[in-house]
């Protein structure tokens, strides 16, 4: 994986509205067959290539959610990082992931509110410039005073 920033936490009193991570990762066959053993999702559009030539996407794809766990490795390991606690997350499926394409996820704060350390992320992911996830994180973040 490609970070742009080391892992760790920033806490709730150093973020700021219009701060952004990322990731990058290019997805394999190994990927896809590992998350459908740990998902038990065996879709054959994800690991049947002459199943998924007949679909509409006439072809395999990765599961939506192999995806979007990419969100989750930015918001759990860089922004906020280490300690975070997710409350929700709100995803749109764009376009296909496909076994080989690059990933770029990212995450970008939108809104803080301190009183209730939350913090409400913009995210997507990317195969080039085509967006192919787009949504919404709400976390717990964490706090210098309290962790």
């Amino acid at each position: 994986m490609l970070d742009n920033f080391p892992r760790g936490t920033i806490v709730i009193e150093d973020l700021e509205v219009g701060m952004m991570r990322h990731l990058q990762k290019q997805v394999t066959d190994h990927d896809i067959q590992l998350f459908a053993e740990v998902s038990t999702d065996h879709n054959p559009v994800h690991l049947d290539d002459d199943y998924a030539r007949d679909t509409i996407f006439e072809g395999r794809i990765a599961h939506g959610m192999l995806t979007a766990g990419l969100i989750s490795a930015v918001i759990g390991e860089q922004l906020p990082g280490h300690g975070t606690v997710y409350l929700g997350q709100t995803l749109k499926f764009m376009a296909p992931v496909r076994p080989g394409d690059m990933v770029r996820a990212e995450v970008s704060v939108d809104a803080i509110d301190h009183a209730k350390r939350r913090v409400t992320l913009a995210t997507r992911c990317l195969v080039g410039d085509t967006v192919v996830l787009k949504g919404e994180a709400v976390v717990l973040a964490p706090s210098r005073k309290f962790d």
